[in-house]
């Protein structure tokens, strides 16, 4: 299967929550919060949504950090994404 996002919305795979602090200290299941940076799996075609032109920002490859109680979790198989809104994102992170 394969998702393909409509109007202004971006499809994210989630980064991994890191296992281990930075002190060395072993995260439980519980304890591990969800990173609010991912990667750019898809892009929408942008266009007209809600009578405004939305020219997409980002394109597929970009890693980007969006709003933490943001978009819709969706599992496919094995892999798990998150759908937002372009708005929703706030910045790109480059190397």
């Amino acid at each position: 299967m394969k998702l393909v996002p409509l109007g202004d919305k971006v499809v994210l795979k989630q980064a991994v929550a890191e296992e281990t602090t930075k002190s060395g200290i072993i995260l439980t299941q519980s304890s591990k919060e969800k990173p609010q940076y991912a990667d750019v799996i898809a892009v929408g075609p942008g266009g007209m949504v809600d009578g405004k032109e939305v020219t997409m920002q980002v394109k597929v490859g970009d890693r980007v950090i969006y709003q933490k109680y943001s978009g819709t979790d969706v599992k496919l198989g094995d892999d798990e994404y998150v759908v937002v809104k372009q708005s929703d994102i706030v910045a790109i992170v480059e190397d």
